[in-house]
């Protein structure tokens, strides 16, 4: 089955969400969504959620699930903020506990912060199966990059969030808590033992040089031959080095401090004060 996809591609954050449609109905799975943030005033806004909402609505779908595929470190979660709107369940990987209990260490969360996943609807393990209408999707773990990250395989499309981008600019980082440029690799293949004709969706792109335009739809055989990373059958030795390497020169992402505490919260802000006002932490020399 090739389930109809639409990508909506956020400027701020380089993130890619989808809408996955059964193509014989019209249900739909939403998949990696953005709130938007500006940090430097401590405002959020829903320009980037209310794009999808308008565009299921429009279409006459109805969301049966809002997918993450990670706690993700570079972006908020919009997930409850459309579940208002469109309904669906928000879905994650049961690692998630492993990531609550790194991170509410790290932002001194208290013991009032629920470290069992329960602010989720859907906690999946590998080898779980939903379904998306009469479409059904399959769950693959695929960490590394964190503890959580999954695969969700539907029909002839894989979407595979942070795990790999395209094939001109590689892999994953993996340098944050929990992460192993062994684990990553390992995870790489198994989404490699995928048939060739798999389409493969990736959750960021930053034009890797040289490209003019951004791309987020590649396939498992290009990832097999042209991945720069892993293609061309480059050793889990080479890969580790490499990665390893690259992951010291890089800086934490912009956003990774509000985010965390966000999305490990199923995209919910932390508690309100008495008074109705909402805070994040800023944990320092802990990152």
């Amino acid at each position: 089955m090739k389930p109809e996809v639409t990508a909506f591609f956020d400027d701020a954050t380089n993130t890619i969400s989808y809408v996955v449609r059964d193509p014989n109905g019209l249900s739909c799975a939403i998949i990696d969504s953005v709130l938007d943030f500006d940090y430097s005033s401590g405002r959020t806004d829903t320009k980037s959620a209310d794009a999808i909402i308008t565009f299921v609505k429009d279409k006459g779908y109805t969301a049966e699930w809002l997918l993450e595929t990670h706690v993700h470190a570079d972006h908020l979660s919009a997930a409850p903020y459309i579940q208002g709107q469109l309904g669906g369940k928000i879905g994650i990987g049961d690692r998630i506990k492993i990531v609550q209990d790194t991170f509410g260490k790290v932002f001194n969360e208290g013991t009032e912060f629920q470290r069992d996943g329960s602010q989720f609807d859907q906690l999946f393990q590998e080898g779980d199966s939903f379904h998306i209408g009469q479409m059904r999707g399959d769950v693959l773990h695929t960490p590394g990059h964190t503890p959580a990250c999954l695969t969700y395989t539907i029909g002839d499309a894989a979407f595979v969030g942070d795990t790999l981008f395209m094939p001109d600019f590689g892999t994953a980082r993996c340098d944050f808590p929990g992460g192993s440029s062994e684990t990553l690799f390992d995870s790489v293949q198994k989404i490699l033992t995928l048939p060739d004709e798999t389409r493969i969706f990736v959750g960021h792109d930053y034009k890797a040089p040289g490209r003019e335009e951004y791309a987020w739809e590649t396939t498992v055989g290009e990832q097999k031959t042209r991945n720069v990373h892993v293609g061309e059958g480059k050793s889990k030795e080479q890969f580790v080095e490499m990665r390893d390497q690259r992951d010291a020169s890089l800086a934490m992402p912009k956003l990774i401090i509000p985010s965390l505490q966000v999305n490990m919260r199923a995209g919910q802000m932390p508690p309100a004060d008495e008074k109705g006002d909402v805070f994040l932490k800023v944990p320092v020399n802990k990152l």
